[in-house]
């Protein structure tokens, strides 16, 4: 498995294995065979419900705690000072955890920013404290960003943006990479999202990407997944199928053209399928993160 050195120094497996949308009671299994096949790095959230289930897998698994890299988010609901520094002792203890490997902020709440920054701010006192190894953020786009570096003292090692070959947010990506973020993609295939209302089909039956996958004997998603780690991004796909748990991960035997890479840089339409972080707010999408 290739890896990245975040700009702390923390080591991330370059593609891990995403939950969001898996129920709790598949949870488990699934996280179960994907540590069974190679993966090491398990991403999940607080709002996904289904932690719990990520960190009996873990301990199930019989592997060193060292060995699996977890990451989680901060829901918006927890933002604030003390109100983030308790979501990281509740993601703790249902991930059966002392310590968590990558702990991000879900999204930026732009309309009450300053939560936003106490949120970050908490954050940074878990690195320092110990309990978390590195911190990031998740759904920020240029503006908020600056906004954050305007009083942040540590400058995050990811954004975990929406990013498929029908949407990739080069700004994003671009002000990432200037900070010396990591950009992490989530739907990395387009297949959360698929774009029955944009007049897009899914990325999966795209002629262009087919194409490729044809010439290489391999499949879309395991084409589109190249095309990530090769620009340099980390990657988390979902499955709860095994079948597909393994295909995904089985993408490190073959390379892309040049030629190929920027055919499925030409894909980008530009539309978005999550929400819109700037209509993020607490009315509209918060929600209570249970204790337990």
């Amino acid at each position: 498995m290739d890896t990245f050195t975040l700009n702390n120094g923390v080591v991330i497996p370059q593609l891990g294995f995403g939950v969001f949308q898996t129920p709790p009671d598949e949870t488990r299994d699934a996280v179960n065979t994907a540590l069974e096949v190679g993966y090491r790095h398990i991403d999940t959230a607080a709002a996904y419900g289904n932690e719990r289930q990520v960190g009996e897998a873990v301990a199930a698994s019989g592997l060193d705690r060292a060995e699996v890299f977890i990451e989680t988010k901060v829901w918006i609901s927890d933002y604030g000072y003390e109100e983030t520094l308790h979501a990281f002792e509740k993601s703790a203890r249902k991930l059966g955890v002392d310590q968590i490997d990558l702990l991000i902020l879900h999204q930026a709440l732009p309309g009450t920013f300053e939560r936003t920054r106490e949120a970050y701010r908490a954050l940074e006192k878990l690195l320092a404290d110990g309990v978390v190894r590195a911190i990031g953020v998740s759904n920020f786009m240029v503006d908020h960003l600056k906004l954050l570096m305007d009083s942040a003292t540590v400058v995050p090692a990811i954004n975990q943006l929406e990013v498929h070959p029908y949407f990739q947010q080069p700004a994003v990506q671009a002000a990432d990479a200037e900070l010396g973020i990591l950009t992490q993609a989530w739907s990395p295939i387009g297949g959360i999202t698929f774009y029955r209302d944009s007049g897009h089909g899914s990325t999966l039956e795209d002629t262009t990407i087919r194409g490729i996958a044809d010439r290489h004997g391999k499949s879309p998603a395991q084409v589109m997944l190249r095309w990530h780690i090769q620009e340099g991004r980390s990657v988390i796909p979902k499955s709860t199928k095994r079948a597909r748990i393994v295909e995904n991960i089985d993408v490190f035997d073959f390379e892309l053209s040049q030629d190929e890479l920027s055919a499925l840089d030409s894909l980008d339409t530009g539309h978005r399928g999550g929400p819109e972080p700037e209509v993020v707010t607490l009315e509209a999408f918060g929600r209570p993160i249970p204790e337990d």
